[in-house]
């Protein structure tokens, strides 16, 4: 985002400040590599396991009925069905039907998919932050950030199947972030381009964007909304933060098509169906409510506060600071300055974001889903990437810090040494604690997948023999429904769904 130059004192850059005495850090500079490409190494091999898995992905829960589904009423077919019937997410259901087109090869590659798109978008937001604070960007360091805050946003929660590999959360949960992440890349330069023709056309695509993400993700919508609404209040010109209107522009737009996108969702009939089914709730807004929300988000915060794993984060993002600020003797950066007020507003904006967006997804989640919403955690996927970015964003601000705060006094370099090997120590330990979580998900999804394999051969025979009636044993993974998981048939949509996958009339207990 563009900036002007503020009256009042400004903020000199760590590699402006280091690059005076650019022969006294030799050894920092030969650990930072080491240490971004030990995490490149164990964060990647983490994430490449989990996208390996996907290809032992086999159906469950709402797997069955997005299958039939898409295979039966086609992309336009499954789309009007969620407008009607389901939930009003039409974009949900448009990629849904794309997933699904071609039987269960899109559900075996989404996960590659999503997490190659995700990194080369860190990467790049990473570039611009740290441009943004006048520093040197290390593709190798930002590499590593980019994948140490995908493995634990994937393997550090209690649903990682859901999370990574189990398509409908993916498409409703995880995929929406790697949008949205890509929309600010896009409004980072839409603002600033010279070109008129080039800002009206991001202009639009914001609109069009949140448009789209409003009717695939209300959590998302809730979060991103949030956000860029205290950013484009930031970036009134009168503030001094902006230089020109652009950015408030490219914000109020973005607000206006979540806006839009949650009316068409909110009113549709699947939607009104989906809230005839409780007609008897409480107002969200009533005093008990409300008091139970706020227990609800104790209880989730308590949760992701109990894994410690998160700190790696930040430990990622000191070691980007201190590699971004140190630079090279000959590869001098010009000087460049940050205006205070708007560094303050860095360090600010994400704690009372994260807060409140937290806390309204967690109402949408009692809402939606009753008392026990808030344990449904692939839900919490589009506030823990804001938390986990704002970690790492602060992890880089306190490297570069101490870079510059130590470039100063003759000791410092055993306690740049030092904290460097701190850093890069905490930000392995919180990877290495994911081994376990990974090696779990591993066996589980690897054996369900050998058992499923061979009850579906044995399905597809008896079907093809003219059966009406099979037997199926229950496969459960991932804290996701399994046929049966109810004593009433009738109210068993998993066993309908799958039924109809099948082209059978029943299916019973084996």
């Amino acid at each position: 985002m563009s900036t002007a130059a503020v009256e009042g004192e400004d903020v000199r850059t760590p590699s402006s400040a280091v690059a005076h005495r650019p022969g006294r850090r030799p050894l920092v500079r030969r650990l930072l590599p080491v240490a971004g490409a030990t995490l490149v190494a164990a964060a990647g091999a983490l994430i490449a396991v989990g996208c390996f898995l996907g290809l032992y992905v086999r159906p469950t829960s709402d797997d069955w009925c997005a299958a039939w589904k898409a295979r039966d009423l086609g992309v336009l077919g499954i789309t009007s069905d969620f407008y009607m019937t389901q939930n009003g997410r039409i974009a949900n259901a448009f990629l849904t039907g794309v997933v699904y087109g071609d039987g269960l090869a899109g559900t075996k590659i989404l996960p590659t998919v999503i997490a190659v798109s995700f990194t080369a978008g860190l990467v790049l937001l990473g570039q611009d932050f740290i441009r943004f604070l006048g520093g040197r960007p290390r593709l190798l360091v930002l590499t590593a950030c980019a994948l140490v805050v995908q493995a634990l946003l994937y393997f550090a929660g209690t649903r990682s199947y859901q999370v990574l590999l189990w398509a409908p959360a993916t498409i409703s949960h995880t995929l929406p972030s790697v949008i949205g992440l890509w929309a600010v890349l896009l409004g980072v330069r839409t603002v600033r381009h010279p070109r008129t023709a080039v800002r009206v056309a991001g202009f639009a695509s914001a609109f069009l964007i949140g448009l789209a993400l409003g009717t695939l993700s209300e959590p998302f919508a809730l979060v991103s909304g949030l956000l860029a609404a205290a950013v484009g209040l930031l970036s009134l010109p009168r503030l001094g933060l902006a230089r020109n209107r652009h950015p408030f522009t490219w914000c109020l737009l973005w607000c206006s098509g979540l806006a839009c996108g949650l009316v068409v969702l909110y009113t549709s009939p699947g939607a009104r169906w989906r809230r005839a089914q409780q007609p008897d709730k409480e107002s969200v807004l009533s005093a008990g409510e409300l008091r139970a929300t706020f227990e609800d988000w104790l209880h989730m915060w308590n949760s992701v506060t109990g894994q410690w794993a998160y700190l790696g984060a930040a430990a990622a993002g000191i070691l980007l600071g201190l590699a971004s600020g140190l630079s090279a003797p000959g590869k001098r950066d010009p000087r460049r300055t940050v205006p205070r007020r708007m560094l303050i507003a860095v360090l600010l904006l994400p704690v009372p974001v994260v807060v409140l967006a937290s806390f309204a997804v967690v109402i949408g989640l009692r809402s939606g889903y009753g008392p026990s919403g808030w344990t449904y955690a692939r839900t919490w996927t589009s506030h823990l990437v804001l938390m986990e970015l704002a970690l790492c964003g602060y992890g880089v601000l306190l490297g570069a810090w101490g870079g510059r705060w130590l470039s100063g006094r003759r000791t410092n370099g055993a306690a740049l040494v030092t904290g460097t090997v701190a850093a890069g120590c905490l930000a392995l330990a919180s990877v290495a604690a994911l081994v376990p979580n990974v090696q779990q998900l591993t066996t589980a999804t690897v054996a369900r997948s050998v058992a499923w394999d061979a009850q579906n051969s044995r399905i597809r025979t008896e079907a093809a023999r003219g059966a009406t009636d099979v037997g199926y044993r229950p496969l459960h993974i991932g804290s996701l429904a399994e046929p049966f998981f109810t004593g009433n048939y009738e109210r068993d949509w998993v066993a309908g769904c799958m039924s109809k996958w099948y082209g059978v009339d029943r299916i019973h207990r084996r």
